[in-house]
């Protein structure tokens, strides 16, 4: 048995019951940290039967599973829930409020990452491979202002963070997705970071992490690897009557991009294409690539080779792109999720090969779940619908607001979800009340249809919310400097389907169970089978790592361990 490290030590003698585990067996050479996005608690449990071996089955069976594990913020959106996992922290810590956010400095909209100071690191030969089209089926990323990112709009430290500063950099820690909001918060300040472009059709980094690329990223992105599946169509895994939804082929996507189409088999199209790598994404090939692109990671960067602790964090994009536009309970979700657990065995097997899975700590997680399809709600008889915010800025409840306190122009600058923000003018003039304005905006905005509360960042600032669970969600997702004026949460099952112009079938956001629901599974490294039901939530993972490796806790972690990964 290894000796104690000084913090070890340290951390006995401060709470004698949690570290006993993490001393009794050496700390993991890797531990390999998945997230599944949009990927509902309850969807591994509705397919269980479906699994083949070595890839959700042996995270289930093999590993620890937490069946009952929630966010605890308020806005259930992709930075926010990648954040939280690397941080251990909630938004009003970790500043990652939303995707987007207002800059009340700049006057201009920040998507959550960028940073014109780290452009895209470029490659001179590489040619766009079907169109700048990179924003087409991701459009939170047209608030962007330049093609820079870096994690420095991260507020506290992350697990990556603290691992490298335990080890006085010894420790390797990287970040894979398909986005980049993805890959960035959970590699860290100190960490480096790859996604996929898909306006260039390979995986970059930005100039934060490198002065020119690895030349393993360059090999992997000259053997075309997403261009391989130009003229592919995906089609069903297995026989179509062997799926639950098998019989659910109803067209709920409204468009038909690319001729992508709206029933299997889904086409591809060519690999010079306009959206052919966008909608790359939105199948299973895309968490192909993905896998592939962190195995090379894995060989080329050695990782878990040393008794170092390595750290690779791997998102996995397409279950959300995919629920998006055809929803969770669909004919293409389903099947997504049945080839996402064979490209996890995939990996896993990859990982077992190199480092050994009994050297090796998985952890799986989402960044948030999701609501149904209002059609298929109503196909059961349960309600739902969409909400029309182009309505909020104008008609008779707006200009009774506005006649109130003398409001001429504009009263509202825009909803970026789920914040409404007051125009600039009507927040620069020192002559209204903002609190009694945001007040008389929220009672004619609980009128609406499909709206359940709107809370005034001025009563958040100053704590005057009920105190109930749905309130210390919201209070969970407020921060000062970026949160907008008015937090909106609609009714449970309501929601804008139109994302910046781009009609879909389902979004998330907000704190109901559904959006909070995902799963957390940990498996390898000694870790003993079992199932646990009671209620833990995200912000644990964090700190839990921490203790595992035997790091300092990240700066804003306020979760509580999950003792049953410490062996206890």
């Amino acid at each position: 048995m290894k000796s104690l490290t000084p913090l070890a030590a340290l951390l006995v003698l401060a709470c004698p019951l949690l570290p006993g585990a993490a001393a009794a067996k050496d700390k993991p050479r890797l531990i390999l940290q998945i997230t599944v996005d949009q990927l509902r608690g309850d969807l591994p449990m509705r397919y269980r039967e479906r699994f083949g071996d070595g890839g959700f089955r042996y995270l289930m069976e093999q590993g620890i599973h937490y069946n009952n594990a929630h966010h605890t913020h308020a806005n259930t959106e992709t930075a926010v829930g990648h954040a939280t996992l690397a941080t251990g922290a909630v938004p009003a810590a970790h500043g990652m409020i939303g995707n987007i956010w207002f800059d009340r400095e700049t006057g201009q909209k920040i998507y959550n990452i960028e940073d014109a100071e780290y452009p895209i690191l470029t490659v001179a030969e590489a040619a766009p491979a079907s169109g700048d089209d990179s924003a087409e089926l991701d459009p939170t990323q047209r608030a962007a202002t330049s093609d820079g990112r870096s994690p420095r709009t991260i507020l506290t430290s992350t697990f990556g963070d603290e691992l490298v500063l335990n080890t006085a950099g010894g420790a390797k820690v990287f970040g894979v997705s398909i986005k980049d909001r993805a890959a960035v918060t959970m590699a860290g300040h100190a960490g480096k970071a790859f996604w996929f472009s898909k306006s260039a059709g390979r995986f970059v980094t930005s100039r934060y992490y490198y002065e020119s690329y690895p030349d393993w990223v360059d090999a992997w992105n000259a053997k075309g690897l997403p261009q391989s599946f130009g003229g592919q169509s995906w089609e069903l895994l297995s026989a179509r009557e062997t799926y639950l939804f098998g019989d659910r082929d109803d067209q709920m996507w409204e468009p038909d991009i690319g001729g992508f189409g709206r029933t299997f088999p889904h086409p591809m199209g060519a690999a010079d294409s306009k959206f052919f790598t966008t909608l790359l994404t939105v199948s299973p090939f895309g968490d192909r690539m993905t896998a592939d692109f962190a195995k090379t990671l894995i060989d080329a960067e050695g990782l878990g080779a040393d008794a170092v602790t390595d750290y690779l964090s791997v998102s996995f994009s397409a279950t959300d792109y995919v629920g998006h536009f055809f929803g969770p309970s669909s004919l293409e979700s389903e099947d997504n999720i049945l080839q996402l657990d064979r490209t996890l065995a995939d990996l896993f097997a990859h990982v077992d090969e190199t480092v050994g899975l009994e050297n090796t700590l998985i952890v799986l997680s989402a960044d948030h779940g999701a609501p149904e399809a209002p059609g298929y709600l109503h196909s059961i008889g349960m309600p739902g619908g969409y909400v029309s915010p182009d309505r909020w800025d104008s008609g008779p409840a707006i200009e009774r607001v506005k006649a109130r306190f003398g409001i001429t122009g504009p009263l509202l600058e825009g909803f970026d979800s789920p914040y409404l923000n007051l125009s600039p003018e009507v927040r620069g003039n020192p002559d209204i009340d903002k609190v009694a304005l945001e007040t008389a905006i929220v009672e004619e905005l609980v009128r609406f249809d499909g709206v359940a509360y709107a809370v005034p960042s001025a009563r958040l600032a100053e704590g005057s919310v009920p105190d109930n669970p749905l309130m210390q969600a919201v209070m969970n997702n407020y921060h000062p400097d970026r949160s907008g004026d008015i937090f909106l949460v609609f009714h449970p099952e309501w929601y804008i389907n139109d994302l910046d112009g781009l009609s879909v079938t389902v979004t998330h956001s907000g704190p109901w169970r559904y959006n909070t629901f995902v799963p957390i599974m940990a498996a390898g490294y000694g870790i003993a089978p079992q199932v646990v039901s009671r209620r833990v939530h995200t912000i644990d993972l964090a700190l839990t790592l921490s203790i595992v490796a035997a790091t300092r806790p990240p700066s804003g972690a306020t979760g509580e361990v999950l003792l049953e990964v410490l062996g206890q």
